[in-house]
């Protein structure tokens, strides 16, 4: 079985919780599954990277070469714990991977997986770790894509490798009628279709990006949403 796994910055926001992340990595290669990882920058990596900018006005092309650093150590770190683990593992670009977008720098979209590098790399049996956020348009350029994008950046992985499970793993256990971190009663979906889940991301709801989910709806991926933090089944996002 194909798995892709995402994983947020609050998952990966120090040592610790990249270890724990890499352990649940660990545990599907242990039940034999090949597994694509996809992650964030680390906590709040990417607003900090802004407030170090030294122009008010930044070129995009180079404000998504600049941004795009954050999600690169990520995935180098997560690859390191995974060998540690004893989990062969190598760490992918964007455009390594062959994330193909649009030309529209800063909030581009995803438009194919090109080449076959990731496909290769798990057949020689290793976990492929992947930057989320970032690809390359035709002119070979890195592009990032806009808030949200490394959810949007494992439904496409999955969508394009046709994965059997996409898991994407946040700091809440599943998807809520309302902000469970605010409202003690709020109440935990087991299953939501791909519309109310739309309604509810452009609503504010920050559990996934309403650019994730279209594509989900787009190509039938189901989401599996779950917590780094906590067992659980979570929140399944599917046709209904």
């Amino acid at each position: 079985m194909l798995v892709v796994q995402k994983y947020g910055g609050s998952s990966l926001s120090d040592g610790q919780r990249i270890r724990n992340a890499a352990q649940k990595v660990a545990q599907q290669v242990q039940w034999g599954n090949q597994v694509v990882v996809v992650v964030s920058a680390q906590g709040d990596t990417t607003d900090e990277l802004l407030q170090r900018l030294i122009t008010p006005r930044p070129d995009p092309r180079e404000l998504d070469a600049y941004l795009a650093s954050g999600e690169q150590q990520s995935a180098a770190l997560m690859t390191m714990a995974l060998q540690e683990l004893g989990i062969p593992a190598v760490s992918l670009t964007g455009w390594q991977a062959g994330l193909l977008t649009d030309s529209h720098h800063t909030d581009a979209r995803v438009r194919s997986l090109t080449g076959d590098r990731i496909s290769k790399e798990l057949q020689q049996g290793k976990t492929v770790v992947v930057t989320g956020f970032q690809g390359v348009d035709i002119h070979g350029d890195l592009t990032t894509l806009g808030r949200g994008g490394s959810d949007t950046t494992a439904v496409a992985l999955a969508a394009f490798l046709k994965a059997d499970r996409c898991m994407i793993y946040t700091d809440v256990d599943g998807v809520y009628d309302r902000d469970p971190r605010k409202y003690p009663d709020a109440v935990r979906y087991p299953v939501i279709g791909y519309d109310a889940m739309l309604k509810l991301a452009r609503e504010g709801a920050q559990v996934l990006h309403d650019r994730c989910v279209e594509l989900a709806k787009q190509h039938k991926v189901p989401i599996q949403v779950l917590s780094s933090f906590r067992s659980g089944a979570g929140t399944m996002v599917k046709d209904q």
